[in-house]
């Protein structure tokens, strides 16, 4: 039992513990709203867009749980379990973020995607266990509320500054394998804010120790991880040559059918997960108790019933997402703004109005998350709380179909900013109260992996989708969007209210 709780934290408190998340955030936004302009600035096709936001997903499939591990089982003195992994990410995502818009090859540009992305994930998944770490219990929703707020705020201003520069003179044009000074600006700016909103939270809160999370949580010796590894031990190899098999099968799909060659990643990422499995497996049997391969494979086989069903949402609802991302800037220039080429002026400001539509709905999500989800959530439960969220997202893709102005879109924004408040706050609201407080790094880090495979299942599929059935229409992955929303909302209720709720003082 734990021998004292964790003290509440006031506004203040609530208000530096997610503050850097404002800077992370912004280089996110600048990430999600502007790389399909760069790769196409500098003369990427339409068909190669997802191939080439590969990286994000895929760095932060390998990241993540890694950070978690380690974050887990990290003590640098002053300056913490989880501040060092801030500060790290911090530093090589601001580099990334002034070094990017001096790309003048799509290679270059590629591959600083692929840095930003990692550097982002070695920040943000510790700020999700930060919450947990630092809060009681019954402060857990409204400390990833306040989470979400700052999401929110940052992803307006990483937005919406390639427009506003724009709008005070700055060119927003450029020649061919070049990139517009309004990116260009955006980025060097958000480079320096990502840095100085992190550093805010390192300086501004103290962690508590190792003893105290102890103290705090009342875990038992099980969570050092010998149980998982022994768990692991008993186990056969049948599932990881199963995951083998399958990888093995989507490879000779993917050459029998003529898809994209970036599906055979998504194989090769089933077996590598398949083999590092049987490594693990074998690890463990044979007695090596404290490796990371076998606990990372063995947290993830073993986790909760409950983070297992709101994973299958996760999935859903960030596939939905990850379409949205790649696809929003070409639908809304081709259809909206009347040119698919990337060089020309109707492009470009399609491109920030773009960022006008991210912004509004992020600046939908801040506000949400801090007057719509607590009020529906203390009234109908957390549950079905995100399944109202994850349908008005639904119906905010759908209305892409509806609205032939676009200053329209607008209105479609505002479902897509509930949705995006919900996810970012309900599941992980839910997921706190209800893991061990020594593993939470890791467990978010696993959940996460569902953020990140969607997102590669979305790279690498649909490109093929598109261009077997859809050439040249891009509007149709809005489709796409709206029904893989609602099928995360209809994955929602698998889950029990009273078991999402089990574990808050309020209910007990």
């Amino acid at each position: 039992m734990p021998v004292s709780e964790k003290p509440r934290q006031s506004l203040a408190g609530l208000w530096n513990i997610s503050f850097g998340f404002f800077g992370i955030q912004i280089g996110f936004a600048l990430q999600n709203a502007n790389m399909s302009r760069i790769f196409q600035s500098l003369g990427s096709s339409l068909d190669d867009l997802p191939a080439l936001w590969v990286a994000a997903p895929l760095t932060g499939l390998l990241v993540q749980p890694i950070i978690g591990h380690m974050s887990d089982r990290t003590w640098l003195g002053r300056l913490g379990r989880r501040r060092p992994y801030f500060l790290t990410g911090a530093i090589l995502a601001a580099l990334s973020l002034l070094i990017m818009p001096l790309s003048h090859v799509l290679l270059m540009a590629a591959l600083l995607l692929w840095v930003l992305d990692a550097s982002l994930n070695i920040s943000m998944e510790p700020f999700r266990a930060f919450v947990g770490d630092m809060l009681p219990r019954d402060q857990h929703t409204a400390g990833y509320a306040v989470q979400t707020a700052f999401i929110g705020a940052g992803a307006v201003v990483g937005s919406i500054f390639p427009y506003l520069l724009e709008h005070w003179g700055v060119a927003n044009e450029a020649a061919a394998g070049n990139i517009p000074d309004t990116v260009r600006y955006s980025f060097w700016a958000g480079g320096l804010a990502l840095f100085a909103a992190v550093m805010w939270t390192i300086l501004t809160t103290r962690e508590y120790s190792p003893e105290e999370v102890g103290a705090f949580g009342g875990d038992s010796a099980e969570d050092d991880g010998t149980v998982t590894i022994r768990a692991l031990a008993a186990r056969t190899l049948t599932s990881s040559f199963a995951w083998i098999a399958a990888g093995a099968a989507v490879v000779a799909g993917t050459d029998a059918f003529g898809l994209e060659k970036e599906v055979y990643l998504l194989g090769g990422l089933l077996i590598a997960y398949g083999l590092a499995s049987v490594a693990g497996i074998q690890m463990a049997k044979g007695g090596k108790s404290s490796n990371m391969l076998s606990s990372i494979v063995g947290d993830f086989s073993g986790m909760p019933p409950l983070m297992k069903k709101l994973a299958l949402a996760q999935f859903f609802s960030w596939s939905a997402l990850f379409i949205m991302w790649i696809n929003t800037t070409p639908v809304v220039a081709q259809y909206f703004f009347g040119s698919a080429d990337a060089t020309s002026a109707a492009y470009q400001e399609g491109g920030n109005w773009v960022g006008v539509l991210f912004a509004t709905y992020n600046g939908v999500a801040a506000i949400a998350a801090l007057t719509l989800l607590p009020f529906l959530a203390k009234r109908i439960g957390k549950v079905r709380t995100h399944i109202v969220g994850l349908l008005c997202g639904s119906v905010g893709y759908a209305s892409f179909f509806l609205f032939k102005d676009a200053n329209h879109l607008l209105i479609a924004e505002i479902g897509v900013g509930i949705a995006w408040a919900s996810i970012l706050a309900m599941p992980y609201a839910i997921l706190a109260s209800n893991l061990p407080q020594k593993k939470l790094g890791i467990y978010m880090g696993l959940f996460n992996i569902f953020v990140v495979v969607p997102q590669l299942l979305v790279a690498t599929v649909m490109g093929s989708i598109m261009k077997a059935f859809f050439p040249d229409e891009p509007i149709y992955t809005m489709a796409f969007a709206a029904a893989v929303m609602a099928l995360a909302a209809l994955a929602m209720t698998r889950v029990s209210e009273e078991t999402a709720e089990a574990a808050s003082p309020s209910r007990r």
